[in-house]
């Protein structure tokens, strides 16, 4: 051998031996080995010698039943009620640290899972039900889902129930089907997402029923919702099986012919777009149809680009969106036709038959402009109505996209309305400068509010005759807000601040007219609907002017921030009630601000 070879021993630059599977396959070699065996299993009457020292050192549960006095304790002979083929392998996994989960049949993974459950190996747990989630197949995902909820695997319960859903035609005929527990096949039947005729659910249960004779069937055929069904099936397929008690069937009947909105299924595609032609989705009434679902949002002008309709008294016109099935969705995605500064006011009704609506956004008071991020219950969906109620410029209603997605990031909400963590008084989320003057539009709701000096970066008003108005994109639920008032030199404001919802009616939340404040401003006041934010100087110890560089609501003050963050550790979250990630695009706009609607230039405030 050459001098400048190095043998597998050797230390490495760091001085370390790293030896590891030569160790592992010499441990792997006293697996099931008599050669100094102290302990003996016996398993289905076969007999599988063991090292108490190497069990102890890798479980708990073997160092408590070998050496903590437990009855086991001192027997030569341990007789376990285990399956046989899983236990082996778990003998293997201990002296070696390896398991090949694609050698060994299914029923044998899920007992090895089992007893990894048992005796307390998690790491090994978690790598089963992850390879599981990998190997779901129609032949195999009931038997995994009986096994996750006996171990209370939530995520691989998850993942099962969204195979299932997505495959419930091909679940439902399989005879797998019939070995659910009953406990599984409860938790499938109460999910709205589990969506297919409710006719061919009824036919599997029934099955399922015949050969789970000794199960509460009463119980498990109460989550079939039989008002789903049409009358000839409730009176030929389900009143002949036997399993439904005759004044059940009536109720259903008489449910299905007097209730307006019944408890329909859907198909759950989460934070997927199904108001696309992908999901065979289409728009079946208003005008230019073709624009509002093929996803482009950067190419509208005043010619092309959207759907609209015509607004009147009676509101008989609109737009309507035929998904391609029945959808749960909670979170519906609008952008206003937004070329100028005009604003919309409009509601939103859904339904899965075009008979009964229910509306789930209603907007008819609030003058709303550019993006719309809006969120409601879960619902049901095959018919998206959207009705425009008013414009500020005209008698039409356009909408130039229109997306619907289930989402799990639904942010506050209190009747209806979004009650935002995070600064929505910025560009990304459609908010304008409305009145004001400044050198660069839209300066005072850019996010920046470092880069400012004597001549840029503020926007301002005359006192007196003037004002800043910000609009935001739509209402929300607003407690909070800051401005960061012109501070390059030692001078002090007065001012006040009012706000609205239509531009016609104003509620008082600021008042500083009589009390000189500089730089930072923070303030908070009773929560309400917003749209429009009134800031108006009345007084200035330098000038005649107004300025004010920066504007956000809710507050974004890092120690309101942080002390709101505290209190709501101490109070438990309701359903429903997580904060907004949906992430925003940015608006188009090309509507001016206040400055370059009246011709004014920025005044300095040097001046």
């Amino acid at each position: 051998m050459s001098s400048t070879s190095h043998s597998m021993a050797d230390p490495n630059s760091m001085g370390e031996i790293e030896l590891t599977n030569r160790f592992s396959e010499n441990m792997s070699q006293l697996c099931m080995n008599r050669d100094y065996s102290d302990v003996t299993f016996v398993v289905d009457g076969v007999r599988l010698p063991a090292h108490k020292v190497i069990l102890a050192a890798r479980s708990e549960y073997f160092r408590a039943l070998l050496f903590g006095g437990m009855a086991e304790t001192g027997m030569a002979e341990i007789e376990l009620k285990v399956p046989l083929e899983a236990f082996r392998a778990l003998l293997r996994y201990i002296y070696s640290g390896h398991m090949s989960l694609s050698q060994m049949r299914e029923e044998d993974v899920l007992d090895t899972l089992g007893l990894a459950n048992q005796y307390g190996f998690t790491e090994l747990e978690k790598a089963i039900s992850g390879y599981l989630r990998q190997v779901l197949s129609i032949e195999n995902v009931c038997a995994i889902l009986d096994a996750a909820r006996l171990y209370n695997f939530e995520s691989l319960m998850n993942v099962c129930h969204t195979f299932m859903e997505r495959n419930t035609t091909d679940i439902l005929k399989h005879d797998t089907f019939k070995g659910l527990s009953q406990q599984s096949l409860i938790g499938i039947l109460e999910r709205d997402s589990f969506s297919a005729p409710e006719v061919a659910i009824f036919t599997a249960v029934r099955e399922w029923c015949a050969v789970n004779s000794e199960s509460n069937i009463d119980l498990v055929v109460s989550y079939v919702r039989l008002p789903l069904m049409n009358l000839e099936q409730l009176l030929t397929v389900v009143r002949p099986s036997g399993i439904i008690d005759p004044d059940r069937l009536l109720d259903a009947i008489e449910k299905k012919t007097t209730s307006k909105f019944l408890p329909y299924r859907g198909a759950l595609w989460p934070d997927e777009n199904v108001a696309s032609p992908k999901y065979d989705s289409r728009t079946i009434q208003g005008e230019l149809r073709s624009s509002l679902l093929d996803g482009d949002t950067d190419s509208y002008d005043m010619e092309r680009g959207y759907t609209r309709h015509t607004i009147n008294e009676a509101n008989d016109q609109g737009i309507v969106v035929e998904l391609g099935a029945i959808c749960i969705i909670n979170h519906i995605k609008l952008l206003l036709w937004d070329k100028d500064v005009r604003s919309y006011c409009y509601y939103i009704e859904i339904s899965v038959n075009q008979v009964n609506w229910e509306r789930v956004i209603d907007h008819r008071e609030y003058n709303c402009r550019s993006w719309q991020f809006l969120y409601f219950p879960a619902r049901a969906v095959r018919y998206i109505r959207l009705v425009g109620t008013h414009n500020t410029v005209n008698k039409v209603f356009h909408v130039v996209s229109l997306e619907a997605t289930f989402t799990a990031n639904v942010p506050p909400l209190h009747n209806g309305i979004v009650a935002p963590a995070s600064n929505v008084a910025t560009l990304e989320m459609s908010a304008i400068v409305v009145d004001g003057v400044s050198r660069t539009r839209n300066v005072l709701i850019n996010g920046d509010a470092k880069n400012y000096d004597w001549d840029y970066g503020f926007t301002c008003h005359q006192l007196v005759s003037g004002m800043i108005l910000v609009q935001l994109g739509q209402p929300y639920f607003i407690g909070s807000l800051r401005l960061l008032l012109w501070d390059l030199d030692d001078r002090n404001y007065c001012f006040y601040i009012e706000t609205s919802t239509n531009r016609k009616n104003w509620e008082l939340v600021v008042d500083k007219r009589s009390e000189p404040v500089r730089s930072w401003q923070h303030f908070t006041f009773t929560p309400r609907p917003v749209v429009f934010i009134k800031i108006v100087g009345t007084y200035n110890t330098a000038n005649e002017i107004f300025h004010c560089v920066h504007f956000e609501c809710p507050s974004q003050d890092p120690n309101y921030l942080q002390t709101k963050k505290e209190l709501e550790k101490q109070i438990p979250q309701l359903p429903g009630t997580s904060t907004q990630t949906t992430s925003s695009p940015s608006s188009s706009s090309s509507s001016s601000s206040g400055s370059l609607d009246q011709g004014l230039e920025a005044e300095s405030p040097g001046v």
